[in-house]
């Protein structure tokens, strides 16, 4: 379902919650203190390879969950600002993993509806008439609430396929990136 692992603890369950004041909370995930960027190439390595991928009919190594990584930046003892680094499992159809498997299937689903409750706060934060972003929509959304709201800046990176038989996806993707540039 809608979980939550860290991949720098072996893959423990985590749950994020919101605290009293709004802020989301995640007990017991793995924080690394480093000056050196060496040593987080090293971290984003390791985490990557407990990652869960697949073969499916699309992919041979088929990302099956979302991926972040968040660098705070901090100067003595206060914090001066969080990267969010969010690598996002495609969308897919059933009919394009041309898997039968009940377990890909499931989780394909939960990458969609993850996605879906995305769009659906991406949507709200564009629409002036919106007094509500569904953040609590899936534990993704949770947990990237920061990334949209306050005096933050989002950046997407769209990874867009020119075969004529992912254009579908590719304007779809397009589309998404756009919403999101909008933004603000």
């Amino acid at each position: 379902g809608d979980e939550v692992f860290d991949l720098l603890s072996n893959r423990n369950k985590l749950i994020p919650r919101e605290d009293s004041k709004k802020k989301v909370q995640i007990k017991n995930l793995e924080c690394v203190e480093t000056e050196d960027r060496n040593h987080i190439m090293l971290l984003v390595q390791a985490g990557s390879a407990l990652r869960c991928t697949s073969v499916t009919g699309m992919n041979e190594t088929s990302s099956r969950s979302h991926a972040i990584i968040q660098l705070s930046l901090w100067k003595r003892d206060r914090q001066h600002g969080l990267l969010s680094f969010i690598d996002l499992a495609g969308s897919e159809k059933g009919s394009d993993t041309g898997e039968n498997e009940k377990k890909t299937r499931l989780e394909g689903a939960e990458i969609n509806k993850s996605l879906l409750a995305l769009k659906e706060c991406i949507r709200a934060m564009n629409d002036p008439q919106s007094g509500f972003t569904p953040f609590r929509g899936s534990k993704l959304t949770l947990i990237l609430r920061e990334s949209f709201v306050g005096s933050g800046r989002t950046v997407m990176i769209a990874n867009i396929s020119p075969h004529a038989g992912s254009c579908v996806e590719t304007v779809n993707t397009l589309r998404y990136a756009d919403r999101v540039k909008q933004i603000g």
